[in-house]
Parts: C-alpha cells; structure tokens; sequence
C-alpha cells in the first residue's frame, strides 16, 4: 500500500513537470521564433513479484504472454524534453531589420553574456532586430536583438552599421549592403549563420536564446553540431518574422489530459489513504 502511494506521488511529482511544459509552451505562443517542447514520460525502476508455480499450472504457462505474478512499479518520469525545431509560419513586416529563416535547422548566432561576465556564442531565431547607438562610437549602430544582444556575423565579432545610413538591404545568404544619405552603398559584414545539426543539444536561456552545454563532457565535437552556412545555402528573408511553432490546439489538449491524468493519480492517493486508515481500525 505504502509502495503504492509513493508511486503515485512520484508520478504526480513529473505530471506537474509536464504541466509546466505545457504552460510554457502556451505562455510563448506569440513570442517571435520560439521553439515548443514536448516532454516524454518513461517508466522508473519495477520489480517482478512472480507467482509460486505448481505441476498444475504448467498449461497456463505455457499458454502465457506475459509473466505471472504482480509488476511492482515506482511511478513515471518525465525522461526528456524534445525540442520542436519545425517552421513557424512566417509573417510580413516590411522592417528592413525584420529578418526570418525558412530552413528550420538555421540559426542567427549572438553574443550572450552571462552573470559571471563570460561571453558565449547563442543561437536563436527571433530576427526581430533592432539599430541601437554604440556608447563608444557615435559613427555606427549596433545590430542588437529584442533583448539588446550583439548579432554577431561570420568573424565572429559584432555587427555594426553606418550611423547615417538610410537604407540597409540583407539577401539570403546574409549578407549586408547599406545605402548612406548620399546614396552610396557599402558592405556592412554578413551575418553568422549556422546549421544545428543536433539540435536537441540546445539548452533554452530565455527570450528564444539557446547555448550549448559542455560538449568536451560529452565527447562530442563543435563541428559535429553546428556547421558555418555556406553562401549558397542561407534562408535569410528580410522583411519578415517567424512565429512561434506551438500548435495551440495540441497544446490544449495535452492540458485536458494532464488535467485528467493528475485528478486520477491524486484520487489513487486518497483511496489508499481511506484503505490504510480502514486496516488501521481493524487492527485495533
């Protein structure tokens, strides 16, 4: 009995892991580039508790798919968390700083600084960019996303515009020509893009921000995730957004269920509880 309830306590303990999957996913459903995830329960330790078997019982074992006796679980677990990284549906804005990626395995890479200072490279993609003022150069703007992260381009470093530019055109291998006040038209970079090959490897950091975990700890080499795009193989289009890929009608009806599925794990609690209160009484 006791066995029991703590099984299904577990269990309740990772429905509501689910469950803030699934919240998550409906919180972001209108963040630009977001990337839902969908969590996948898998069944903990169990312990095959097999009946005492005699002469007379040799034709139903042998008639048997399965072993006889009691399978003694120890509840579910949420064993991961895969990343959808499918197309959203890509919208019209006609802000030339508005830029989108048709192929799914596509990143714009940015530089995230953590709180312990340290510089990382991150992977996202939101493309909705912005030109903000550099504090120590009034001749450029920086290109910065949403949240003010450098975008960085192929070299790895920032990237940086004419202050006075009046127009900025981005095909769709990234690169950048913009035309200043008198018309003439410079090349301002190119974008970094890459191709997650891995991309279940991404680790979620917030505002549609991704890094990579410590891949030397999992043997496995940089190359072997993320690859340059090669120039002809870019799925920049400017102009335009990505929505966010969380299919809302999925997403309500995993809640439903989740919903169902924690009422009957708790209910299972109470009944146990009533059972064991109902031999206690019997015992005294």
């Amino acid at each position: 009995m006791q066995r029991q309830m703590m099984a299904t306590s577990v269990t309740l303990g990772q429905i509501q892991q689910q469950l803030a999957t699934v919240a998550d996913n409906i919180a972001n459903v209108g963040t630009t580039g977001y990337k839902s995830r969908d969590a996948k329960f898998t069944d903990l330790l169990f312990q095959q508790i097999d009946n005492m078997r005699a002469n007379a019982d040799q034709v139903d074992q042998n008639n048997r798919l399965t072993p006889s006796g009691i399978r003694d679980g120890s509840g579910s677990k949420v064993g991961d968390t895969q990343l959808d990284v499918s197309l959203g549906a890509i919208k019209q804005t006609d802000n030339p700083l508005d830029l989108a990626l048709t192929n799914d395995h596509q990143f714009f890479t940015v530089a995230l600084t953590g709180t312990n200072g340290v510089t990382t490279t991150a992977y996202t993609r939101a493309g909705a960019f912005s030109a903000q003022p550099d504090p120590q150069n009034p001749n450029v703007v920086r290109l910065m996303t949403k949240n003010g992260n450098p975008i960085l381009g192929t070299n790895g470093q920032p990237i940086v515009l004419p202050a006075n530019y009046r127009d900025v055109h981005i095909d769709n291998a990234g690169a950048i020509t913009v035309e200043l006040a008198n018309g003439t038209q410079v090349n301002a970079g190119q974008l970094g893009l890459v191709t997650v090959n891995r991309p279940q490897l991404l680790e979620n950091q917030g505002n549609s921000l991704y890094t990579l975990p410590n891949l030397a700890q999992l043997g496995i080499g940089l190359n072997q995730v993320v690859q340059p795009v090669a120039a002809g193989n870019g799925s920049v289009a400017q102009g335009k957004l990505e929505n966010s890929n969380v299919d809302l009608t999925k997403e309500m009806a995993d809640l439903i269920n989740l919903q169902h599925n924690y009422q009957l794990n708790a209910r299972s609690i109470t009944i146990g509880d009533q059972m064991a209160g109902l031999v206690n009484g019997l015992l005294r």
